[in-house]
């Protein structure tokens, strides 16, 4: 073969193998590139992408409360399920809070100005989802600042419209739901001085596309739950009643376990029932047979109002400034049932701090109680109390929801069920009953109410100004509540001839027994052979008639404004 031919065999076989070497690499780098892409599906897919420093900084939180409960026994009854509904709280968990689908309403009488969906889209939730303003004024810092700052929100809003938007972007704006409709009321009265300056502004901001005309009274119908819009009920220009359907969305999930058990707290389910719990645990003898307790549940009661015009003045309206002053009468379920009927979007910092203080007694009262109190007066012994009759405790029972009932209509189903269970105890023919009060109603649903309340721990919700000054409350009220008491029964003893243990004074607040275990382990310390328990048994059961009373005295004269 000539050299000139050889040569282009050659170069022919060259030119065959690079385009082979080449094919080979493009098809390497398609498949590299697939499995990149696979990779990336498989961890937006798992919740490590989801973590936050915020989740971190929580689960450091739950760490402190299981060692609290765990290696000290401090109320684990309470805190072992608070802490791991937190724990919860802090996973990007599926099947567990999420809501299902449904329809969305609109949230009050008014016009439609916007829908941003039609039959078809899918509605997005992210698996963590931060609390969302309920109107436009919510996220309005000063009518200066109005523009720019309904702008900046509505821009993030754009960010995130899809499943696929969520993958693109990385999370970046995470925790933004779809924004479904805006109504504008007929009639909303702005109640604070920040929404009486923002009620009248008329701001234009552009949303997919739209100019919105927006006002400060406009409320917004949030995405409930992730799935596909089936029908869309309303067009804009169309007057709406308050409940009205909006928009169907089907999920293809069911809403999450807890979900279901949180209706609990909302409905207002769980509070009377601890109630009913607490009332057929507790003997209500040590007060009828010494009624002179009641004046220091009475004063416990000062810790209350002490931190409601604390909280007003820190900036925080009357009807939330209420439901955190009940903080200071340790009474959980309490705290729950003010908050939801006067402040139910403080409800989670609320509920936490009520009962992470009431669990927390053993470390915040002894140092409060030993400053206030002498050696001496520590050791004081008290006569052992009347033998009250049977007759004496069911008399008690009906009287006091009687008057308490007919003075405040409000707290009916907290003192109705905590006369009913104590009713249920002292009268000697409901043995199943109240022992079924006693043991597996009341641990139920503490299982169910503590994880319920844990599970509003997020970090989002927590690691705010608001939160951390909520429970910089508490304590002040806690502590507040606690030495009130004690001085009440020092001033007490300079008119009684037969003294009373200052120490009794501290379970002036509702943490039963919690409250009363302190006063008597702070009495041996001084003398073991001080018996101080039943003494604070009547304080005890005293605070926790007064903060259910003055709970019922907050909303009567709060609701109406």
């Amino acid at each position: 073969m000539p050299a000139d031919a050889r040569f282009k065999y050659a170069a022919h076989g060259l030119g065959i193998s690079a385009y082979g070497v080449l094919r080979a690499e493009i098809f390497n780098n398609l498949i590299k590139q697939a499995m990149w892409q696979s990779l990336m599906d498989l961890a937006l897919d798992t919740g490590f992408f989801y973590v936050d420093w915020r989740m971190i900084i929580m689960w450091i939180v739950v760490a402190v409360l299981f060692y609290l409960a765990v290696a000290r026994q401090f109320e684990p009854l309470l805190l072992v399920p608070i802490a791991f509904g937190a724990l919860l709280a802090n996973l990007p968990t599926e099947g567990v809070v999420n809501k299902p689908g449904g329809y969305l309403i609109s949230p009050a009488d008014g016009v439609v100005c916007n829908v941003f969906v039609k039959s078809g889209d899918k509605a997005f939730v992210p698996r963590v989802v931060r609390q969302i303003p309920d109107k436009i004024s919510d996220i309005i810092n000063t009518p200066e600042s109005a523009q720019a700052d309904v702008s900046k929100y509505f821009a993030e809003l754009e960010k995130v419209t899809s499943l696929e938007a969520r993958k693109d972007t990385f999370l970046k704006a995470k925790g933004i739901p779809d924004l479904i409709a805006v109504v504008r009321p007929a009639h909303a009265e702005p109640k604070t001085e920040h929404d009486k300056a923002v009620a009248n502004i008329v701001i234009s901001v552009n949303y997919k596309g739209k100019m919105l005309k927006l006002t400060g009274k406009d409320m917004l119908v949030w995405a409930k739950s992730s799935g596909d819009v089936a029908e869309v009920c309303a067009v804009e220009g169309q007057k709406v009643e308050n409940g009205q359907k909006l928009v169907d969305v089907y999920s293809a999930r069911t809403g999450g376990l807890y979900y279901y058990i949180q209706q609990g707290v909302l409905l207002e389910i769980f509070p009377p029932l601890i109630f009913l719990g607490v009332g057929a645990l507790t003997d209500f003898g040590p007060l009828i047979a010494n009624p002179k307790m009641l004046l220091l549940g009475g004063a416990a009661q000062f810790g209350v109002f002490a931190t409601f015009m604390g909280a007003i003045f820190l900036g925080f309206t009357s009807q939330e400034a209420a439901s955190i002053g009940i903080i200071g009468g340790a009474d959980g379920p309490t705290s729950i049932f003010i908050s939801n009927k006067l402040a139910p979007h403080l409800l989670a910092p609320i509920a936490v701090a009520a009962y992470s203080y009431m669990a927390l007694v053993p470390i915040i009262q002894p140092p409060i109680m030993r400053a206030l109190t002498t050696m001496n007066e520590r050791r004081i012994k008290m006569k052992s109390l009347r033998k009250v009759t049977r007759l004496e405790k069911l008399i008690f029972a009906v009287i006091v929801t009687i008057f308490c009932i007919l003075l405040v209509p409000d707290v009916s189903a907290l003192i109705g069920m905590l006369m009913l269970g104590n009713f249920i105890r002292e009268c000697g023919v409901c043995d199943r009953l109240s022992k079924a009060a006693q043991n597996e109603t009341i641990n139920i649903v503490t299982v169910f109410l503590g994880t319920s309340v844990g599970i509003t721990m997020t970090g989002d919700r927590f690691i705010r100004v608001d939160t951390l000054s909520i429970l910089m409350l508490g304590v002040v009220a806690f502590g507040f509540s606690t030495a009130a008491g004690v001085v009440m029964a020092k001033v007490m003893n300079l008119f009684l001839k037969e003294k009373i243990n200052p120490l009794i004074g501290a379970a002036g607040v509702s943490a039963v027994p919690m409250a009363s275990r302190v006063a008597q382990v702070e009495g041996t310390k001084a003398d073991p052979s001080n018996f101080l328990l039943m003494h604070a048994m009547g304080p005890n059961v005293a605070g926790v008639i007064g903060t259910a009373m003055v709970a019922g005295f907050f909303i009567a004269t709060l609701t109406s404004h």
